[in-house]
């Protein structure tokens, strides 16, 4: 069963009482901005594997900020809301803190090492790359990409990873990345070496908790990945050549994300992944401040679906794509980006991102 469902209590120290927006579940990291999650990543991965050579993770930092903000030639830069660069940065850092964890709890024999985790958290930081457009894309907007991302993110990776010296894995890390979608069932994914496996159970539980620890998630849910599912054709009306929608509206969507995230545990955390979120404990020494930030999450909606009224929903995120990236990352000058035909102009962003 659920592993929410049977909490006591938060574990020790959990979620700080008032967690920033664009902070971490410890609210000490601010997973809005790629150099802050970098030194954090850089930090627990030095910590666990002394004298580890970071030139790769330091690289593939410099290329995600680009590549979000439109500055990688070719590409457009990041335009979803919900899959925006901070849940990418979010992801990174929960893969980093999990890779410590498992090395920590097993015996040498079964420990991934230093070259693995590396690898793991490249992949973590552009699990969602697939989403950005680039120049031979005819889509309006990354979300249309929805039901085919982690493979275009898995073609991202093979081209990307020879760059900085991990050509070998470059074909495994395209398999790897399926941990965090539904493109190919879980137990059809092309991966048989168990370190390997395991790798990709920590991708997918990093990725699973990264999006529903957030201070925001509920909101996120409402106003950016409701939309985001409309471009696809997973809500909203019936299109033509399109799948057939799951959600009516955004307060079908939340009514039912319960039942959803009870799925996920069952399924996939507590199920597939074996447990493998227990490995934070290790990291935090006790307690996870995942799991208590999920749980407090799932305790705000089910309150609010028992009343009957979704009006509580109050807290504004801002979306942390192109535009807000750029000004983060703070570049003088702006490289030229590819020019744009009328079906690729990116839409305005929906009412509430703008007032957030």
């Amino acid at each position: 069963m659920w592993g929410m469902r049977h909490t006591s209590g938060p574990s020790p120290g959990g979620p700080p009482p008032q967690r920033r927006n664009h902070y971490d579940v410890t609210d000490r990291v601010r997973i809005s901005h790629p150099a802050d999650v970098r030194q954090a990543v850089g930090k627990v991965l030095e910590a666990r594997y002394p004298g580890i050579e970071l030139h790769a993770v330091d690289h593939a930092f410099n290329v995600f900020g680009r590549l979000y903000a439109g500055w990688l030639p070719g590409y457009f830069g990041c335009d979803t809301w919900y899959h925006d660069a901070q849940h990418s940065l979010d992801c990174a850092l929960a893969m980093a803190r999990l890779l410590d964890g498992y090395d920590r709890s097993v015996a040498e024999p079964q420990r991934l090492g230093a070259r693995r985790a590396v690898l793991g958290v490249i992949i973590a930081l552009f699990h969602d790359a697939g989403y950005i457009r680039h120049a031979g894309d005819t889509a309006g907007n990354g979300a249309e990409f929805t039901l085919t991302h982690v493979k275009r993110s898995g073609d991202f990776l093979k081209q990307y990873l020879p760059q900085v010296g991990f050509a070998a894995e470059a074909d495994l890390a395209s398999r790897v990345v399926h941990f965090t979608g539904y493109e190919i069932a879980l137990d059809r994914i092309d991966v048989s070496e168990p370190l390997d496996r395991m790798l990709g159970f920590l991708l997918g539980t990093a990725d699973v908790l990264a999006q529903t620890a957030d201070r925001c998630y509920i909101e996120k849910c409402r106003d950016y990945l409701y939309r985001e599912f409309e471009y696809c054709g997973l809500a909203g009306k019936r299109r033509q050549g399109a799948p057939q929608p799951i959600y009516s509206s955004a307060e079908d969507l939340l009514t039912r994300t319960p039942d959803y995230n009870h799925k996920l545990w069952e399924e996939r955390l507590d199920g597939y992944f074996g447990g493998a979120h227990h490995y934070l404990e290790a990291h935090f020494g006790g307690g996870n401040p995942y799991r208590d930030c999920v749980a407090e999450n799932m305790k705000r909606i089910e309150a609010m679906i028992a009343r009957g009224s979704f009006a509580g929903l109050s807290r504004r995120p801002q979306v942390i794509g192109a535009h807000e990236l750029r000004s983060i990352l703070s570049r003088v000058a702006r490289p030229r980006r590819p020019a744009q035909t009328q079906r690729q102009r990116q839409p305005a962003a929906p009412s509430r991102a703008r007032a957030a």
